[in-house]
């Protein structure tokens, strides 16, 4: 089984890449793990992990990163995994409500691979080996600081979190039938910007010990 962890950026996946055991990166044949970074963003993700899925084939995408969480309630160093990615700005805000692309009938809700307007996953309940809780996500382009956008993505889609890039991973594996799971860790609570009050290590350690059990889970049942 080829598995590869992909991530924004290298930091991201880095402790998990020195404490994983080396007999998925090198001995066993039975499973082999290679760890990748897509750049920051849809586009520079979506660009990279075409290219992954075209070039390698592999059976089964871990996306890992950190995320910011709009429920306060959400410690923040907790990991999660998503279970549905929404697109968060593309579209138009008129007379203060946000229009999506379904909305502005540019594209239909249940047109492959979107359903209800929303990109599940459909290989969770295989792949969520470790049980983490499962949350709804929004993948923007420019972070959100303005309260009443908070508002508008919370009440619109019920997003737990937001990140730069998971929905690039759930069109593209959807599109290609290519299994993934996208594991996160909270850093931050949407809209705090005082980095003082992030949670930055903390959250890329917790992320880091789940990829690590989550490898050792997998390779125990594979």
């Amino acid at each position: 089984m080829r598995i590869i962890i992909t991530a924004a950026t290298v930091g991201e996946w880095m402790p998990g890449f020195l404490n994983m055991n080396s007999l998925y990166t090198g001995e066993s044949q039975r499973l082999k793990v290679r760890f990748h970074q897509s750049g920051v963003g849809m586009l520079a993700s979506a660009v990279a992990l075409t290219r992954l899925v075209s070039e390698e084939k592999p059976d089964l995408i871990i996306q890992a990163g950190i995320a910011g969480s709009f429920d306060k309630k959400m410690a923040l160093g907790k990991v999660v995994t998503v279970k549905e990615e929404i697109l968060g700005d593309m579209g138009v805000e008129e007379d203060g409500k946000w229009k999506d692309i379904f909305d502005l009938k540019l594209e239909k809700s249940n047109y492959h691979p979107f359903e209800k307007r929303k990109l599940p996953n459909p290989w969770l309940n295989t792949y969520n080996l470790l049980k983490l809780p499962e949350v709804t996500a929004v993948t923007v382009n420019e972070i959100t600081t303005n309260p009443s956008r908070i508002d508008q993505l919370v009440k619109k889609y019920g997003a737990g979190i937001e990140s730069m890039e998971g929905a690039a991973l759930h069109f593209i594996c959807r599109e290609a039938n290519i299994p993934f799971i996208q594991i996160r860790s909270i850093s931050n609570y949407i809209g705090e910007r005082n980095k003082a009050n992030w949670k930055m290590k903390e959250a890329i350690e917790s992320l880091n010990d789940t990829l690590v059990k989550y490898v050792d889970r997998l390779y125990k049942i594979k």
